[in-house]
């Protein structure tokens, strides 16, 4: 006889116990015609893409199926009939796949991830192990003063040599122009230190009589010149 994959969704509001005693009685319909259900795997509830009858969830039920085309016809018109029956679906195989279901496996991976999240949880908030991991990050950075170990002296050079080297910003550059300038007047200070005010006056003074000897001795050169013309 063919083979056939049946999965039927029940209402969310059933009970676990209600599910069970509704896939019994769609088996017996498939031996009142002369098939057999040779597997049943429930997947539990699960969440809808959408809503189907004001159900945001429903129970999924796996029932491999060895019965004639008139049983399994028979099998979803009674399906349509039941209220508690959202909706079904039916897939012809050429042999039915041996153990635990793909489904299957995933909520046994989704069991086992979870109670190794509530475990690791559990240790978390265990005294005795935060007290060893209290005693592993003294040993790890050991005494102040202490060296530190071999590989974390390597881990750090590492980290200095890989940092990017940052270019200065115009504020960096602004600070840069104000330090130059500071420094200039400081440099200006210090040679007006070198040289008091006084002294340009004094120099100045001494030019500008040098210039009037220079006017007069000309004068009277040229009122030599003008005597010994006449």
């Amino acid at each position: 006889m063919p083979l056939y994959e049946h999965v039927y969704l029940a209402r969310q509001d059933l009970s676990a116990q209600q599910v069970e005693e509704l896939t019994a009685k769609l088996a017996g319909i498939i031996g009142e015609n002369g098939g057999k259900i040779t597997k049943t795997e429930y997947w539990g509830m699960k969440s809808l893409n959408y809503r189907i009858r004001k159900n945001r969830k429903a129970h999924m039920t796996l029932l491999n199926v060895d019965a004639a085309p008139a049983a399994l016809s028979e099998l979803e018109r009674q399906e349509r009939l039941n209220e508690d029956v959202l909706r079904y679906l039916t897939i012809r195989v050429e042999e039915h796949e041996e153990g635990p279901s793909a489904m299957m496996r995933k909520v046994e991976r989704d069991d086992r991830r979870g109670e190794a999240h509530a475990q690791r949880g559990n240790e978390r908030h265990d005294p005795a192990r935060q007290g060893r991991d209290a005693g592993c990050r003294d040993t790890f950075e050991g005494v102040r003063g202490s060296p530190a170990p071999r590989d974390v002296q390597q881990h750090q050079s590492r980290r200095r040599d890989e940092a990017p080297v940052l270019l200065p910003d115009r504020d960096h550059q602004r600070e840069a122009g104000e330090s130059e300038a500071e420094r200039a007047e400081h440099d200006g200070g210090e040679r007006a230190h070198h040289h008091p005010p006084g002294a340009h006056d004094l120099r100045a003074e001494l030019r500008a009589e040098q210039r009037e000897a220079i006017v007069h001795q000309a004068g009277e050169a040229g009122e030599q010149a003008a005597h010994g013309k006449a």
